[in-house]
Formats: structure tokens, C-alpha cells, sequence
């Protein structure tokens, strides 16, 4: 029987992946064609959805702006990860160094302003209105987005990491994409550009950003991540089974849990979800709609008990 050569299936396994990593790696940058609608409603409709979609991972609590974060659920053999600073710093923040249609372009697909593709914050669905709203918001003059000058770290992800985001490829560009109309669309719509079924599926890993349905375990729960004090926890089955989900939240009882931070049985959630007072009632009950027309699905996450939400 021939001797195997470690070293060699090493010096194989490093090539193959290396030839991964060398694949296309910059991307068909913006149209710069594009004409911003700046009034004051489209910055009040912008500053909600930043708070909604965007908060979760740029929002620093601790300064009160949108500085960024370390984000503290990249494993730690991929290297080190910092959300961007938003604000209108000159020296730190990325919105000054991006045109509107970058910024446009950036949301929808992913592909920053030099071409390159970043995998966590892909909004392909958003209406195009509100892709305006984000942006004018983020122009504004409001105290989050006023100039923070200073970094909470720098982004450094060694081969893994960069390797790890290689397997994902951007979302497409569609434009003439229009707000919903309906409540039960209009929650659905909701629980994609929030982000909420990115954490409450299976994981980062398995989410279809084009299709949110098709994530792994969609609005079933599972998803690992970490609090603010490092504490390790699951997020929770959505689904509106009775044991397992939230088949026993009336709508009053989802709104208190949504924009309070608290639980039909009195307890406090744990970060992020413990305080979303930005949403409007009919957002959050357009949420509630949309969920009540899920399949409940039995799916008991690990550190949670039954009815323990």
C-alpha cells in the first residue's frame, strides 16, 4: 500500500483553495445616474428604517451614534470584524466617500464602491423609495449621523475569513421595486429589510437574502449569537406554534414584546431585541399579520424552554 504524503494533500488542499480565493473577486460597479429626494418626510421615513434595518449592527450605544460595532459573532478563526462608521465623518464615515447611486448600489447588492462584495447587509428587496430614505437620512443632519470622529477598530479577517466570504456572490440589482400595500405583504416586506429573518433562522450561513423563505429553518429560530456582556444565546422560533413559537402572543402581547422589550409573562428580552420603540404600531402589527400565516412549526431552540420566548 503506497505511503500517504501529508504534506502533499496539504500542499493540494491550499492550492484548491487558494484557486477559490483567486476567483472574481471585484464586481460591475454603480450607474452613477441617479437624483436624490431629500425632504423632510423622505428623511423621517429614512431615519425609521436605518433604526429598523441597520441599527442592529452600526447603532453604538454607548456614544449614541452610528459608529459601528465589533461584531462579536464572527468566530474568532476568522479574524476580526467592525461594522462601518455611518456618520458624516469625514475621516471615519463611509457615506462621505460614496456617491447616492454607490450607496443605492451598495445596499441592494453588496458591492462596495471600489467593487469589492461584503455578505452581511444585502437589502436586494427594498423598495426603491425607501433605498432613497436611507440615504437622505444618512445625509441629514440628525444627531446619530452628525460626525463621529473616531473608529471602534479595524476590520482584519485573515485567509479563512476572506475565504469564507468568497462563497457567497452578490445579490442582483433590481430597481422599480414599490413599497406594499396590504398589511400582511407589508409584514412580510418588514421582516425581510429588518433583518429579522436573518436571526431568527438557522443561521448566517443558510439565509437567501433574494428569497427569505428559502433560508434554512425560516422564522424558526436558532440562529447563535452574543449579547453586549458576551453572554452566548439563541434566538427564538417565530412561528406561531403554541409550545415552541408564538402562537400564545396576542397582537397587544407582540407589540409590547416588539417595542418594549417584554414578554406576555413580564420578562425583559436580551439585546438586540430589548428595546424597539422606533417601529410604528402599524409596522409591528403588520409583523404580527404576516406571522400568523406561517406554518407553526414545533421547533424547540436549544437554551429555551417550552413557552420560554
Amino acid at each position: 500500500m503506497p505511503r500517504i504524503n501529508i504534506k502533499w494533500i496539504i500542499t493540494i488542499c491550499l492550492a484548491n483553495a487558494m484557486l477559490i480565493y483567486s476567483c472574481k473577486t471585484h464586481f460591475k460597479l454603480a450607474n452613477e445616474s441617479y437624483t436624490l429626494k431629500q425632504s423632510p418626510e423622505n428623511v423621517a421615513n429614512g431615519k425609521n428604517l436605518v433604526f429598523t434595518s441597520c441599527s442592529g449592527c452600526h447603532y453604538n450605544r454607548t456614544a449614541n451614534k452610528l459608529i459601528g460595532n465589533r461584531m462579536n459573532d464572527l468566530p474568532r478563526i476568522l479574524g476580526k470584524l467592525y461594522s462601518a462608521n455611518l456618520t458624516n465623518s469625514e475621516m471615519y464615515g463611509i457615506t462621505r466617500h460614496y456617491t447616492d447611486a454607490q450607496l443605492s448600489y451598495l445596499i441592494k447588492t453588496g458591492i462596495k464602491n471600489n467593487g469589492r462584495f461584503i455578505p452581511y447587509m444585502l437589502r436586494p428587496n427594498m423598495a426603491d423609495a425607501d433605498v432613497n430614505d436611507i440615504i437622505a437620512y444618512l445625509r441629514s443632519k440628525d444627531a446619530a449621523v452628525a460626525a463621529g470622529d473616531t473608529t471602534v477598530g479595524t476590520t482584519h479577517l485573515n485567509f479563512f475569513g476572506r475565504l469564507a466570504i468568497h462563497t457567497r456572490k452578490p445579490e442582483p440589482f433590481v430597481e422599480n421595486i414599490h413599497r406594499p400595500d396590504d398589511a400582511i405583504t407589508n409584514g412580510r416586506y418588514y421582516v425581510d429589510i429588518a433583518g429579522c429573518f436573518h436571526c431568527h433562522s438557522k443561521g448566517l450561513t443558510s439565509l437567501n437574502y433574494l428569497h427569505p423563505e428559502k433560508s434554512k429553518h425560516y422564522m424558526q429560530g436558532g440562529e447563535k449569537f452574543k449579547t453586549p456582556n458576551g453572554e452566548k444565546i439563541h434566538a427564538s422560533n417565530l412561528t406561531p406554534d403554541k409550545g415552541t413559537g408564538i402562537g400564545y402572543y396576542s397582537k397587544a402581547d407582540f407589540r409590547k414584546a416588539v417595542k418594549d422589550g417584554v414578554t406576555p409573562d413580564g420578562r425583559q428580552l436580551r439585546p438586540p431585541m430589548d428595546k424597539y420603540d422606533h417601529l410604528t404600531d402599524k409596522q409591528v402589527d403588520d409583523v404580527y399579520a404576516y406571522i400568523q400565516t406561517l406554518s407553526a412549526k414545533y421547533h424547540h431552540v436549544k437554551g429555551q424552554t417550552e413557552m420560554d420566548k
